[in-house]
């Protein structure tokens, strides 16, 4: 039988202190098990007899994950409640990621993979939805502190990825099996904060519902396009560009702290843009330069990749604000709380859904042309369309209007 609110056991207050711990180390540990693959992606799909399509393969995982396993957070956080649901996952992360290493073939790698990214597939929605529900007048610190933390751990993943792995052939193993052993961190954290916040169920939905498919509202669409462009070149980031680096005369371990580089630039993008979405002027022209950016850094990395990496990384990076950007302005272009969760519904899965075509399609083009050149062409031309997707998500439209109109 389902818990009323009139029989549920009261929940404590969560402190200052343990509320920080647990945005901190759930934060933390959302991305790295997925940004440690692709420096050393060659040596795990060599160990394995694979090619350019199965690094392709496992670079669009997480957002296929992130898309599809997003689907489940809901459902299940209201069997297990919120902070059940994430504790409950990220024990299925631990052991996906203690196994992955030692998987005696390829496919047994991709599925210890996913439950690896079972994890972050979840926190992705629940982790914003437990700091609104828990962290009361506290709840603008923990977001700002969560967004900062989840680009740290992309980064961290990825610059660390190749230096514990070392010169050891089976090196890559250790790489990748340390994120297993550091997630047992947030589980006990999350151990300890379920046994103060209980079953806590997220609150009900609001009676009634605005009519209308979101598919009517422009700005719905722009901003779904918006995240699926952004989030298709980040993961073709993290798993492939280590390799083109490195074809380009880049050492490998170089080429890890540039791709950190690039993913370092989301804390700054997640301290600024929401300050910048709520009082800047002429946001649509801000927020379509991040893809010429974007275009910019492509084109940087074709026709002069070993004259300024850095430069071009550094681009990459301030490109990318059009993720933060993306998610701060679901709330800023809604208005109703029933609406804004239905965008973010259809966004996020959305989005992820289409990005993971972009690690595929740039395996592919890899696999047949043997060229580093056309996946980079083929990522400046999704830049483009960054431009003009960003440009109509920036419009100071809403998209109750839209709906209603």
């Amino acid at each position: 039988m389902t818990t009323t609110p009139a029989h549920r056991p009261r929940a404590r207050r969560l402190g200052m202190l343990l509320a920080v711990l647990a945005v901190l180390t759930v934060g933390v540990n959302l991305r790295p098990g997925a940004t440690s693959v692709g420096p050393v992606m060659e040596d795990v799909v060599g160990a394995y007899g694979q090619g350019a399509v199965a690094s392709g393969l496992l670079t669009a995982l997480p957002p296929l994950a992130f898309g599809a396993l997003g689907l489940l957070a809901v459902p299940l956080s209201r069997r297990l409640g919120l902070t059940g649901a994430i504790v409950s996952s990220f024990v299925v992360v631990a052991v996906g990621l203690l196994l992955r290493p030692s998987a005696e073939s390829f496919v047994l790698f991709v599925v210890l993979s996913v439950l690896g990214l079972l994890g972050p597939a979840l926190g992705n929605v629940l982790v914003p939805a437990w700091i609104k529900q828990h962290g009361k007048g506290r709840t603008v610190g923990l977001m700002t502190l969560y967004s900062v933390v989840l680009a740290l751990g992309g980064s961290v993943g990825s610059a660390t990825a190749v230096p514990l792995a070392g010169a050891a052939a089976d090196g890559w193993q250790d790489a990748l099996r340390i994120w297993g052993m550091v997630i047992a961190v947030p589980v006990v954290v999350w151990a300890v904060v379920l046994t103060r916040t209980g079953h806590d169920f997220p609150p009900a939905p609001p009676r009634g519902e605005i009519a209308g498919s979101l598919l009517r509202s422009p700005t719905a669409i722009a901003l779904t396009l918006m995240f699926a462009l952004q989030s298709l070149n980040a993961y073709t980031q993290f798993g492939m560009l280590p390799q083109i680096l490195t074809d380009a005369g880049i050492s490998p371990a170089r080429a890890g702290v540039l791709v950190a580089v690039i993913a370092g630039w989301g804390l700054v993008g997640g301290l600024v843009m929401p300050t910048v979405i709520a009082r800047a002027p002429g946001l649509p022209w801000i927020v379509s330069s991040f893809g010429v950016l974007t275009v910019i850094g492509y084109t940087g990395l074709l026709l002069a990749p070993s004259v300024s990496p850095l430069l071009w990384a550094c681009v990459l990076g301030v490109g990318g604000f059009a993720f933060p950007t993306a998610i701060a302005l679901l709330p800023a272009r809604t208005r109703s709380p029933l609406v804004t969760a239905r965008l973010s519904g259809m966004v996020q899965p959305i989005g992820y859904l289409l990005a993971a075509l972009g690690p595929i399609t740039a395996g592919a083009l890899l696999g047949a042309t043997g060229s580093p050149d056309a996946v980079l062409w083929f990522l400046a031309g999704t830049g483009a369309l960054l431009t003009v997707a960003g440009f109509r998500a920036g419009l100071p439209r809403l998209v109750d209007h839209e709906l209603s109109s």
